[in-house]
C-alpha cells in the first residue's frame, strides 16, 4: 500500500483544520501510519506461517486459524486508517468545488466582478457543515473499528494458546499456539491507544467547533439588538425635538401677536 500518496493528499487538509485537526493528523501518521508501515507488518507477516498446532490432521490447523482470526490485525489496522482518513477528503473536495464556482465567475463577469467567497478555505456555511459531517464520520469509523477489534479478541487481549474444538475437520480439541503473543500484545495496546487519542481529539473538535459558531452567533445578536435600540433610541429624540420646535414656534406667534396688540407692552 502506497502510504505516501495517502499522505501527500491529506497533507492538503491542514490548511482548513483547526489545531485540533492539526493534532489529528499527526498523531495518525507518527503514531499509526508510521508504526503501522515501520513495524507491525514485520510482527504480524508470520502469523499464518507460524501458527503452530498439536495435530496432523489435514486443513486442521487452517481452519483453526481462521477461526479465531477471521481478519488479520493488520489488515484491520489498514482498513482502518483508510476508512478514517477518507472523509477529510470531502472537505478538500468542497473547497475545490468553491474554487471552480469562483473561477468560472470571473471568467462569465470578468477579473474586476464580486468574488462569490471572501475565502474559498474559510470555514463558513456549507464548509462549516462538511467539515463537522466529516468529524462525525471519522468519530463513528474509529468506534466502529475499535468495537470490531474487541468483540473479535475479547478485551484485545492475545492468549499464547488457543484451544480449537468443535470445529471441523479437527479431531476432539486441539491447542494451538500464537506466534509473538506478547509483542503483537504490546502494538495492539498501541494502536488501540492511539485510536482512543484520536477519538478524544476529534471529539474536541466537534465541541470546539460548535462553541466558535455559537459566540459567533451570540456576537451578531448582540450587535443587531445594540443597532436596534440605538435606531429606536434615535428615533424618539428625534419626535422630541420636533415636538419642541413647535411648542417654540408656538409661543414665539404668541408673543408677536400680543406685540402686535399692545405695542406699548414691555416684556418682564
Amino acid at each position: 500500500m502506497d502510504w505516501k500518496t495517502l499522505q501527500a493528499l491529506l497533507s492538503g487538509v491542514n490548511k482548513y483544520s483547526t489545531a485540533f485537526g492539526r493534532i489529528w493528523l499527526s498523531v495518525v501518521f507518527v503514531f499509526r501510519v508510521l508504526v503501522y508501515v515501520v513495524a507491525a507488518e514485520r510482527v504480524w507477516g508470520d502469523e499464518q506461517k507460524d501458527f503452530d498446532c498439536n495435530t496432523r490432521q489435514p486443513g486442521c490447523t487452517n481452519v483453526c486459524y481462521d477461526h479465531y482470526f477471521p481478519i488479520s490485525h493488520i489488515r484491520l489496522w489498514a482498513l482502518q486508517l483508510i476508512f478514517v482518513t477518507c472523509p477529510s477528503l470531502l472537505v478538500i473536495m468542497h473547497v475545490a468545488y468553491r474554487e471552480d464556482r469562483e473561477k468560472k465567475n470571473r471568467e462569465k463577469n470578468g477579473e474586476n466582478c464580486p468574488k462569490l467567497y471572501s475565502n474559498t478555505g474559510k470555514k463558513h456555511g456549507g464548509l462549516w457543515w462538511t467539515y463537522l459531517l466529516s468529524l462525525f464520520f471519522k468519530l463513528i469509523i474509529e468506534i466502529l473499528f475499535l468495537y470490531l477489534l474487541h468483540k473479535m479478541w475479547d478485551s484485545f487481549d492475545l492468549p499464547r494458546l488457543v484451544k480449537c474444538s468443535n470445529v471441523d475437520p479437527c479431531p476432539n480439541i486441539v491447542d494451538c499456539y500464537i506466534a509473538r503473543p506478547t509483542e503483537k500484545r504490546v502494538f495492539t495496546y498501541f494502536m488501540v491507544g492511539a485510536s482512543s487519542i484520536c477519538i478524544v481529539l476529534t471529539v474536541c473538535e466537534i465541541f470546539y467547533l460548535i462553541f466558535k459558531r455559537v459566540v459567533r452567533g451570540a456576537r451578531k445578536w448582540k450587535k443587531s439588538t445594540k443597532r436596534s435600540v440605538n435606531y429606536s433610541k434615535a428615533s424618539t429624540c428625534r419626535c422630541h425635538l420636533k415636538t419642541e420646535e413647535k411648542d417654540n414656534k408656538s409661543q414665539t406667534r404668541c408673543v408677536a401677536a400680543l406685540r402686535a396688540s399692545a405695542p406699548n407692552l414691555t416684556a418682564v
